[in-house]
């Protein structure tokens, strides 16, 4: 998804800058999601930058600062390829997926021009999931008005990372101060209400370590060219071994 001055929805979480054109209307319930984001795709133009995510790049930076060395990767809601392209660059071996269908297309297009080999496929993530563990699962901006059952989706995130692997989740936690949006109406989860949603150490046998679960502020730029900070919640755990 993108930053929330640009819109809401399902299965994309990337705020690699302003968008191109006005984004469209927002469906009335969560089934209307997939065709949104078909929509919001269409076209020949580039909606973002291309450019990863800040926080990923951010915990990544401290991942190997750990001693992490890359594995497997899966970014959730990879949009036109900004973070799955920038991790298989960084040595990943990484599958990026979308609801829509011209988003992948644009993500392969964008692998291919930059030399990058990845995996790109189309998922609705309530109803299938990519096969496989993960060292590192990216979720980037998962957040819908419209009942999403975006704790389910979460919570399967985390059955796909693989043992002394790491989850991010990375949310908007307040509006941007140049947007009009209802924070009722949105929600902006905590990183303690992500936390909750992902219901670790429920599994037999299961432990997990919370690495970072913090509100970090972010400088940024608005579609009018406002400047102004954003609150990012950052939760990133580990699967212990």
């Amino acid at each position: 998804m993108s930053d929330h001055q640009h819109g809401h929805g399902q299965q994309h979480g990337h705020d690699h800058g302003g968008p191109r054109r006005e984004m469209p209307p927002l469906p009335q319930s969560a089934e209307g999601l997939p065709a949104w984001w078909e929509e919001l795709y269409s076209g020949a133009d580039m909606r973002w930058s291309g450019s990863a995510n800040a926080r990923l790049v951010e915990a990544v930076a401290a991942l190997e600062e750990r001693g992490v060395t890359p594995g497997r990767a899966l970014d959730l809601g990879c949009g036109e390829g900004g973070d799955v392209i920038w991790l298989a660059e960084r040595g990943w071996t990484a599958t990026g997926v979308d609801v829509a269908h011209a988003a992948v297309a644009k993500a392969r297009s964008a692998a291919a021009a930059r030399g990058v080999d990845v995996v790109l496929e189309r998922h609705d993530l309530t109803e299938t999931f990519p096969e496989g563990e993960f060292e590192l699962v990216n979720a980037q901006f998962l957040q819908a008005p419209v009942g999403w059952p975006r704790a389910e989706v979460l919570r399967r995130a985390a059955a796909s990372v693989a043992r002394g692997g790491h989850l991010l989740v990375v949310d908007h936690a307040d509006p941007p101060p140049w947007s009009q949006l209802d924070r009722e109406a949105v929600g902006f989860p905590t990183p303690q209400q992500v936390l909750a949603d992902l219901a670790l150490d429920t599994g037999a046998g299961e432990s997990w370590e919370v690495v970072r679960a913090e509100v970090s502020a972010r400088p940024a730029a608005g579609p009018g060219g406002e400047h102004g900070h954003l609150n990012d919640s950052v939760v990133l755990v580990r699967r212990l071994p």
